[in-house]
C-alpha cells in the first residue's frame, strides 16, 4: 500500500446534492478512516430564496442565495464528516431550458475541458481509490449534473489515477416504495404500468445494479446532513419523514460500477472491495 490513506472523492453539481445519493456512504467511510473529499460544481444560486422563492420572481437574488447554501453546505459537510469540501464555483445553471442555462459563467457553458482540468488537478492532489459522480443523463436530466458527469469522465480519462468510478443510481424496488410511503402519506403520484418500469427516465432495473452498500447505521447523520439544506424545499418530504422512516427509506445506497482495476466482484456491497481486503 502507498503511504497515504485510502480516498473517496464524491462530484456532485450543487449544494445538497451530497446528502441524499451519497451522504451514508461519505459517512461510513469516513467513519472507517477513508480521507472524503466533496467537490460541488456550482454555487446553488438558482435554488429556492427565503419562504420558497424562486429564480425570475420578486425577491430572489441569487448571490444571497449562493451564501446560505455554501453555509448549509459547510454545515452537511461536518454531519457527514467529510475531510475536504472543494469548490468550483461556477454559476448555478438551473433546470434545463432555463435562461440561467446560457448566462455567462454558468457551469452549462463552461467548456467540458477546462472544468475537466480543474477537477484533474484535484485528483492529482487527492489522489481518490473511488470517485462517484452520476451518469450521462445526470440522474434525471439536471444540465448541471450532466455537465459533472462530462467533467468527472474526462478527469478520469486524462489522469487515469482512481481504481473505480461508480454512477449513482437508485433501483426501480426502490423507486416503487417511495410510490407505496407517499400514497400512504396521502400525496398521489401517476400511475405505472408495471411493464414500463424498464423504461424509467431515472434509476435501474434491480439485477443491473452493480454495487449495494449499507449505509442504516448512518441514517442519522444524512438525516442531518439533508436537514442542514433545509432552504430547498425538495428536501422537505424527506425531512417530514422522520429519521426513522428517513433512513428505512434511504438506509441503501446503490451505484452502478463503471470502471474498476481491483477485479472484485460483482455484485458488491463496499466501494472499496477488492482495494481494502474487505467484504465482497
Amino acid at each position: 500500500m502507498v503511504d497515504r490513506p485510502l480516498t473517496l472523492m464524491a462530484v456532485h453539481a450543487h449544494p445538497d446534492d451530497e446528502a441524499t445519493g451519497t451522504g451514508g456512504v461519505l459517512a461510513r467511510y469516513a467513519a472507517q478512516g477513508v480521507r472524503t473529499v466533496l467537490v460541488t460544481c456550482t454555487d446553488g444560486g438558482c435554488g429556492d430564496g427565503p419562504g420558497g422563492v424562486k429564480p425570475g420572481e420578486p425577491g430572489h437574488d441569487a448571490a444571497a442565495v449562493a451564501a446560505l447554501r455554501r453555509t448549509e453546505l459547510e454545515a452537511s459537510c461536518r454531519a457527514l464528516k467529510v475531510s475536504d469540501l472543494e469548490l468550483l464555483g461556477y454559476a448555478d445553471s438551473g433546470m434545463m431550458g432555463w435562461p440561467q442555462n446560457t448566462a455567462p459563467g454558468s457551469f452549462w457553458t463552461t467548456p467540458v475541458a477546462e472544468a475537466a482540468d480543474r477537477l484533474a488537478d484535484l485528483m492529482r492532489y487527492y489522489q481518490p481509490d473511488v470517485v462517484v459522480t452520476y451518469d450521462e443523463n445526470g440522474f434525471y436530466g439536471h444540465p448541471d449534473h450532466i455537465q459533472a458527469h462530462r467533467i468527472t469522465m474526462a478527469a478520469v480519462e486524462q489522469t487515469g489515477i482512481p481504481a473505480k468510478v461508480y454512477w449513482t443510481t437508485i433501483p426501480h424496488s426502490a423507486m416503487a416504495e417511495f410510490g407505496r410511503v407517499m400514497a400512504e402519506l396521502g400525496m398521489e403520484l401517476p400511475e405505472q404500468d408495471p411493464a414500463e418500469q424498464d423504461a424509467m427516465p431515472f434509476g435501474l432495473p434491480d439485477d443491473a445494479i452493480t454495487t449495494w452498500v449499507d449505509v442504516a447505521e448512518f441514517g442519522e447523520r444524512k438525516y442531518e446532513a439533508l436537514a442542514a439544506h433545509a432552504s430547498q424545499s425538495e428536501n422537505i418530504f424527506f425531512l417530514g419523514l422522520g429519521v426513522e422512516r428517513f433512513t428505512q427509506l434511504m438506509g441503501v445506497e446503490t451505484f452502478l460500477r463503471v470502471q474498476d482495476s481491483s477485479g472484485a466482484a460483482l455484485p458488491e456491497n463496499d466501494l472499496f472491495a477488492g482495494l481494502t481486503g474487505g467484504e465482497q
